[in-house]
């Protein structure tokens, strides 16, 4: 695990330390003078990139793990909170969320790689192993991870998961029971889900150590598949990989910072957005987008056994790869064919990520059937074959002429491997939002919001006639549990002053006790109480509304969304468009028609709305012109009110959003002053070794 090192501090303090415990005479060795292939290129870089993502999910991790309550009573509404009232609580979630998308997004990249460029062969197979190891923890440890926000997709996520166990003969059913701590998922799952999901990181880690020093013992792989003969084919990682991994690394955080400040919920499921509901099945259950290949191959096999092996088998025949590839040329740049087939295999496996987030039924299951096929075909007979039919071209006798060789070739491959996977990305987001889409429903139209795009900010007059609609006609049925009073002084909020916000509270009612007699009373709300429910209970809200509890207000602008198609969904990357939610409660509160179309039955009870899923809605037309008074002169009609409200709606879920796209484009600036300085002292760094 080292390079040639005479590192001796010259500080007497360090030199005590040296001389007991060489630890800085072995980081000296590993990671400035070690030697490194003078010829790699940046996707190299993502070894550094996935090390500084872990990094950032354990601290962020860490920080979240001091507010979440892992009781499933508690979950949903804690992670809420966390977002709502801790210091930038707003900002760690979406680091660590968006974080677990963007490690998956790198560790795919960085395993593409050593595909491509064979970097599992001798003497690299305990390395490769190693790195597989880690990518099942890693799934593993974003699985349970994505259960703890205990939304609708993440109960019934770990329900469908959790139950494939049971496929297994004889112990199947005990571990499911293991899993689920009694006969369903519910609280002691979530305890077990968190303490495992804090662990595992720590574990990846320790793994992460291995899979460096097996890297430091073997030597790095390199575009050209060609070992180091001579001093001339390396050069010293610091400076060298050591600044090239940094331009890497910012160049990364900008694609994270995108996410994280403009399109947090891009990636993931607006059900998630709604508390877990045993009761309740979503229409689709889909996993996070990163399993969905293999998502697709267990629902492509009908054997319920067969399809959990299936699966199991996609990630565990990746150890196997070093013995069933056995062609003596590594890279697949002197591999015509080769490189051909991994192409191949690229698509494939985006083909099935794009089938496991669609219904399973028709052709969707005859085309997961096929490419299932294809999958396993690649690694089980045209790897085998190609290394026993292949000719391949000759490669260079060292690194030294391959850079020279380089030399002036106007060759740009990265790029086109780069288009690939932006494609790629893009359809697995557009399967994803595919997934979302409601069914048996018009599509609402786009509407033109003033807090959309990376400027975009909320219309104060817009939230203050959205709370009036809300207080006057919304209220009679529906809650706001996790907005406070007090939040309507705040910054970013409808604008009023505290006194004002003191005032409104005092308008409501609010239950407290039990006072020094045990018994609950009622008081005048003040800003520090939450907006009470107009129902004492659910059971309560059923009865009131036939049958149908109306749902609370307070985050419906981000659990309600629908597909808007290809290409919407690559425009909507570039343009941060992600107002689905608005879209649709604006429309909703639209689309009411007094008859249904002929053709259409609505039950009794229920009322036709175009764009409702199935049409048939329990709640009655709520607004109609000049039901509301506006003291500033706006139209007092259904599209205003509508509008109004929506943006309401969409400040109670997004209270921060203005501080976020604010902080965004100040780190964005940053990233792209720090992007350009790593750039240029890189070619300084590099101008003499190409």
């Amino acid at each position: 695990m080292s390079g040639p090192s005479d590192y001796q501090p010259s500080n007497p303090a360090l030199q005590w330390i040296e001389r007991r415990l060489p630890i800085l005479g072995l980081m000296h060795s590993s990671f400035v003078v070690y030697p490194t292939p003078r010829n790699l290129n940046y996707w190299w870089t993502f070894g550094a990139i996935l090390s500084f993502m872990l990094g950032i999910q354990i601290l962020t991790g860490v920080i979240l793990a001091m507010h979440y309550t892992p009781h499933a009573d508690l979950a949903f509404k804690s992670v809420e909170l966390l977002v709502r009232d801790v210091n930038y609580g707003w900002l760690l979630r979406n680091m660590h969320a968006v974080g677990a998308s963007m490690f998956f997004v790198a560790v795919y990249v960085h395993m593409l790689r050593g595909l491509y460029y064979g970097s599992y062969k001798e003497p690299r197979e305990v390395l490769w192993i190693l790195g597989v190891i880690i990518y099942l923890l890693m799934m593993a440890t974003g699985f349970m991870g994505y259960v703890l926000p205990w939304g609708q997709m993440s109960f019934w996520g770990a329900t469908v998961i959790t139950n494939l166990f049971s496929a297994i003969p004889y112990v199947g059913e005990s571990i499911v029971t293991l899993l689920w701590g009694g006969y369903s998922v519910g609280n002691p799952t979530l305890n077990r889900f968190f303490s495992l999901h804090y662990l595992l990181p720590f574990l990846i880690a320790g793994v992460v150590v291995l899979h460096v020093w097996a890297l430091h013992v073997s030597g790095q792989n390199n575009p050209d598949g060609v070992e180091p003969k001579t001093e001339k084919d390396t050069v010293p990682f610091t400076p060298h990989a050591t600044i090239k991994d940094m331009f890497g690394v910012s160049c990364f955080m900008l694609l994270y910072a995108w996410f994280i400040f403009y399109m947090p919920n891009y990636l993931g499921d607006a059900d998630n957005y709604i508390p877990a509901n045993p009761g309740v099945t979503p229409p689709h259950i889909v996993p996070e987008w990163y399993y969905l290949p293999f998502y697709a191959i267990l629902r492509s096999i009908p054997n319920k056994l067969a399809g959990v092996i299936g699966m199991f088998s996609a990630i565990i025949i990746l150890c196997f790869l070093p013995w069933l590839d056995a062609a003596k040329t590594k890279s697949s740049k002197y591999r015509p064919l080769a490189k051909q087939f991994f192409w191949i295999f690229v698509a494939v496996c985006i083909l099935l990520g794009y089938l496991g987030a669609q219904p399973p039924e028709g052709i969707y299951v005859i085309a997961g059937r096929v490419l299932t096929f294809c999958y396993f075909a690649y690694f089980l007979i045209v790897l085998p074959l190609l290394s026993r039919i292949e000719k391949p071209r000759p490669v260079p006798n060292s690194i030294s002429d391959a850079v020279l060789a380089k030399t002036g070739s106007r060759s740009t491959p990265m790029v086109s491997s780069a288009i690939v996977l932006a494609l790629a990305g893009a359809l697995f987001a557009g399967s994803a939002d595919s997934a979302r889409a409601s069914e048996g429903s018009d599509k609402p139209p786009g509407n033109k919001w003033s807090f959309a795009g990376p400027f975009g900010k909320y219309d104060r007059g817009a939230l203050q006639r959205g709370l009036k609609v809300y207080k006057e006609v919304c209220a009679n049925c529906h809650g706001l549990s996790y907005v406070a009073f007090r939040n309507l002084a705040e910054a970013g909020g409808p604008g009023y002053s505290v006194a004002q916000a003191a005032a409104f509270a005092s308008d409501y009612k609010v239950k407290d006790g039990p006072n020094d007699a045990g018994d609950m009373f009622e008081r005048a709300g003040r800003p520090a109480d939450y907006f009470p429910s107009p129902f004492p209970n659910e059971q309560a809200a059923r009865a009131a509304n036939g049958g149908a509890a109306p749902p609370d207000l307070s985050l419906i602008t981000k659990a309600r969304s629908y597909g808007r198609g290809f290409p919407m969904f690559i425009v909507d990357f570039f343009t941060q468009y992600q107002e689905q939610g608005p879209d649709y409660v604006s429309a909703l509160l639209q689309g009411f028609e007094d008859k249904a179309p002929e053709g259409v039955t609505i039950p009794e009870g229920s009322y036709y709305n175009k764009y409702f899923p199935g049409h048939a809605i329990k709640m009655p037309k709520p607004l109609s012109d000049g039901q509301v008074t506006y003291d500033d002169g706006s139209p007092t009609t259904i599209a205003q009110y509508s509008k109004d409200v929506t943006t309401f709606l969409m400040w109670t879920a997004e209270p921060h959003m203005e501080a976020r796209k604010r902080l965004g484009f100040q780190v964005f600036i940053f990233l792209i002053i720090f992007a350009g300085l790593m750039y240029f002292t890189k070619k300084k760094v590099w101008a003499d070794s190409h």
